[in-house]
C-alpha cells in the first residue's frame, strides 16, 4: 500500500528495548523503521496514522511488570502511549475515514485498532477544536482532573484544597476547577517559576515550592484548620505530609504516584500515618478517568465554557519530530516540562 502521494508507506517505531530500572534512560528505547503494508481490516477495525503524541507519567508505570490498570508493556514492542490520529481506512461506521481520534495507541506511525475492544474508547475530535487543544486543554488529562476533583474530592465552597503536581497538565486543571468551585486552593510545585505561574496566572491562593521550602511548616501556617480535599498526583513523602495536615473527614483523591514510578518493580508505599487516617476519618480513593465515560460530554461542555470565559487557563508545550519521542518523555520526570507536553510527528 502506498501513501496518498504514491510513495511506499514507512512505519517508524520506538520500541521498549528493556525493562527500565530506576530513572528512565534513552537506552531503554530502540528505534526501528521499515516498509509498512497494512493488514486487511477485520469488521469494526480502523487503520490510524498517528499525528500527535501526549506524554503522561502513568506511561512509566505501564513499563513495570507490576503495571496495574493495563497489561505491562512488552519488551521489544512499540511503547504504549496516548495519541491523536487520523483514520485512514475504516470498517467501523462510527469512525469514518478522515476522522481525528484520541486514543490509547503506541509510538509508531501506523496502527490498526478495534475501537470496540479498546480499553479506552477513541474520542472523535469536534470540528471546532484545534488538534492541540483536543489533546491539551480538552484532553484526557483535563478530564482526569475534572472527574477526580468533582466526583471523588467533592469540593464545597470555602473548602481548602491542596493539589500536588499542581503545575502539571492534570494538577493545574484540578487546582483551577477547585478555584472555580469557590475553594481556597494551595498548590505544591517544584521551583519558583512554577509557583509564580500558579499564583499569578492560575489564580491559586498560595503555592509551595517543595524543592526549596519546608512543606510541613508552610501547610501548618497556611492551613491551621486543616485541608478538606487533597488532589494527589505524587504520593510518597508529600502524601505523608498532607495526611498530617488533613481536616477531619477530609477527602484524598489518589490520581497518581509519580514519586514511585522510578522504583523498578517495587510497589508504591502506602501512607505511614494510618492511625491519622483512622481517627480523622479520612477517605482515600483512587480512580481512573474512564470510570466516568458516560459523563464525558458534560465534562467537556464545562471545560470549554470555563476556557472560553477565561476562568480556565492551560499551558502546553509542543515538540516536533518523531525521533524525539524518548528524549521528550524523559522530561516529564526531570521537572523541565511545562503543562501538557505534546509531540507532533514530522
Amino acid at each position: 500500500m502506498a501513501s496518498t502521494d504514491g510513495t511506499p508507506m514507512i512505519n517508524r517505531q520506538w520500541l521498549l528495548a528493556r525493562r527500565p530500572r530506576g530513572r528512565l534512560q534513552l537506552a531503554d528505547f530502540a528505534y526501528r523503521a521499515g516498509p509498512y503494508e497494512p493488514p486487511p481490516l477485520g469488521e469494526g477495525e480502523i487503520l490510524l496514522r498517528n499525528r500527535l503524541f501526549r506524554f503522561s507519567p502513568a506511561m512509566r508505570g505501564w513499563m513495570k511488570t507490576t503495571a496495574q490498570n493495563v497489561a505491562p508493556m512488552a519488551v521489544g514492542e512499540p511503547v504504549l502511549g496516548n495519541t491523536t490520529a487520523e483514520v485512514i481506512a475504516s470498517r467501523a461506521p462510527a469512525y469514518p475515514v478522515g476522522a481525528i481520534v484520541s486514543t490509547l495507541a503506541s509510538w509508531q506511525d501506523y496502527q490498526v485498532i478495534d475501537p470496540a475492544a479498546a480499553a479506552i474508547p477513541p474520542r472523535i475530535k469536534p470540528v471546532d477544536v484545534t488538534l492541540h487543544d483536543f489533546e491539551g486543554v480538552f484532553g484526557t488529562n483535563s478530564l482526569t482532573a475534572y472527574f477526580g476533583l468533582l466526583r471523588i474530592g467533592e469540593p464545597r465552597p470555602g473548602d481548602t484544597v491542596l493539589v500536588s503536581g499542581a503545575a502539571g497538565s492534570t494538577g493545574s486543571v484540578a487546582a483551577q476547577i477547585a478555584r472555580i468551585c469557590g475553594c481556597r486552593v494551595i498548590g505544591l510545585a517544584g521551583g519558583p517559576e512554577k509557583c509564580a505561574w500558579l499564583r499569578d496566572v492560575c489564580g491559586l491562593d498560595a503555592a509551595i515550592d517543595y524543592k526549596n521550602e519546608d512543606v510541613g511548616e508552610r501547610l501548618a501556617a497556611l492551613c491551621p484548620d486543616g485541608i478538606q480535599v487533597f488532589f494527589d498526583n505524587v504520593g510518597g513523602r508529600l502524601l505523608d505530609i498532607a495526611i498530617d495536615h488533613m481536616a477531619r473527614f477530609g477527602r484524598i483523591v489518589l490520581c497518581g504516584q509519580i514519586a514511585s514510578y522510578d522504583d523498578g518493580d517495587a510497589l508504591a508505599p502506602g501512607p505511614r500515618n494510618m492511625m491519622r487516617v483512622v481517627y480523622w476519618r479520612l477517605r482515600l480513593q483512587g480512580f481512573i478517568v474512564f470510570d466516568f465515560i458516560d459523563a464525558v460530554p458534560e465534562a467537556l461542555a464545562d471545560l470549554r465554557r470555563w476556557h472560553a470565559d477565561g476562568r480556565l487557563v492551560h499551558r502546553s508545550e509542543l515538540v516536533v519530530g518523531f525521533k524525539r519521542l524518548p528524549e521528550s518523555f524523559l522530561r516529564i520526570f526531570d521537572g523541565s516540562s511545562r503543562g501538557t507536553l505534546l509531540l507532533e510527528a514530522d
